[in-house]
């Protein structure tokens, strides 16, 4: 985040005093809470928040449960949040939160004890019109329906817009769950046709069949996309012809949520998914998956960020090198914020919005984003990422200032 904040900042010209303000958090909070586990056992529990930027509006980002939680990446994570924000035009600044557990190992009565734990020892860092949390690794809807309960009960009152990623039944949106899968269709559409390759034409890979990966499979299957291969934990597949993802989708559901052993396709090494020849390849699993190490073998036409950080900074310049289009992550996964945003809205105004109006405006929100980000890389003669990075930092950057000088200006005493 910090390599690539630089080259941006370089173009910019940012005043040192902002440059450095922007490169660290506002706040960062750890918290130690202890529960009663299942078999009466007291465990202790650290856990984190870190608010990066406020310039925009409240902060915004997601928990993540997870052993590997630790106070760098999640930093890092909050600061990806703030760009991720300004870059779409969402008046949201930037945060990220964890917990190190294993939310495997937790029942589901512990793991609501941990989350209720968590929001108390934060519930003055929380708040509609201050930080707002929603789901990440590891968490989901029940997690952000506890962490809203415990909040309201907190302040004695129900604070539904207190948290993104709910239940509908407890003040969640419509289109939430896919909004990530589908922001990164969107984007993938808007790539192909940069590069004026027909969607009926264009094959893909996927690496990842979680959330994100399994949407985005999916949308841009039914655009027409030939998806010749899928990756989760457990395995790689490939068929050179074509997966059919909704058969895939239901053997998914059916085998205890892994495609492992799917008939249609043969397995792969995970590495090789990376490197096939594709139109669009979608890293959507971890962070760091293509580095200076494999980029050079890296054969498809273009990429798009389905998770955070799976480009590393030193495989950049040999991606470029390639003319491989890479969409930067801060724009390209932006579905599932833009569309928290909406819930935001609505539990903000009272209001419940139909599907399609929020799918049209999350399309919307994306196509002005990806113009705009590509017409500041040919301003600058740039790749998207550093425009991206531009775009974000310029605007971060302009409203810090004028707030700075409000609240330096000097006050006058009335006559």
């Amino acid at each position: 985040m910090i390599d690539r904040f630089n080259i941006a900042a370089d173009i910019l010209k940012l005043d040192d005093s902002i440059r450095q303000k922007l490169q660290r958090p506002e706040k960062q909070i750890t918290v130690n809470f202890s529960i009663t586990l299942d078999n009466g056992d007291v465990q202790n529990f650290e856990g984190y928040r870190v608010i990066h930027n406020t310039a925009l509006g409240p902060s915004k980002g997601g928990i993540r449960y997870d052993t590997a939680v630790n106070l760098d990446e999640v930093k890092a994570l909050a600061a990806w949040m703030t760009w991720k924000s300004a870059v779409t035009g969402i008046p949201f600044g930037g945060a990220k939160g964890g917990i190190i557990c294993d939310p495997k190992k937790h029942s589901k009565a512990e793991l609501e004890k941990i989350t209720r734990a968590y929001t108390k020892a934060l519930a003055d860092i929380f708040g509609p019109e201050k930080d707002v949390p929603a789901p990440d690794m590891g968490t989901g809807p029940d997690e952000m329906g506890w962490l809203m309960d415990e909040f309201s009960i907190v302040h004695g009152r129900p604070i539904h817009a207190v948290v993104t990623g709910k239940h509908l039944h407890s003040g969640g949106s419509l289109g939430r769950v896919e909004a990530t899968g589908r922001g990164v269709s969107i984007i993938s559409l808007l790539a192909l046709q940069k590069l004026k390759i027909r969607p009926a034409r264009a094959t893909a890979a996927i690496q990842g069949f979680g959330n994100v990966g399994l949407h985005s499979a999916l949308f841009l299957y039914e655009k027409g996309i030939k998806i010749v291969a899928v990756s989760d934990v457990s395995e790689a597949l490939h068929n050179p012809d074509g997966i059919n993802i909704p058969e895939l989708i239901l053997y998914y559901n059916l085998n205890n949520k892994t495609i492992k052993g799917y008939p249609n396709s043969v397995a792969i090494k995970h590495e090789d998914l990376l490197l096939l020849d594709v139109d669009v390849l979608i890293p959507a699993a971890k962070e760091d998956v293509i580095t200076h190490k494999n980029a050079g073998d890296v054969q498809a036409r273009i990429i798009v960020e389905g998770a955070n950080g799976p480009v590393s900074s030193d495989a950049d310049q040999i991606l470029h090198d390639k003319n491989i289009l890479v969409v930067p992550d801060i724009l390209a996964n932006a579905g599932g914020v833009t569309v928290s945003y909406f819930e935001w809205l609505q539990n903000s105004l009272l209001e419940s919005w139909r599907i399609h109006q929020i799918n049209t405006r999350l399309e919307d929100i994306l196509e002005k984003g990806f113009d705009t980000v590509f017409r500041v890389a040919v301003k600058h003669d740039v790749t998207p990422r550093i425009a991206a990075y531009i775009i974000a930092l310029k605007k971060v950057a302009e409203t810090q200032s004028i707030k700075e000088i409000a609240v330096e200006a000097p006050q006058f005493k009335q006559n």
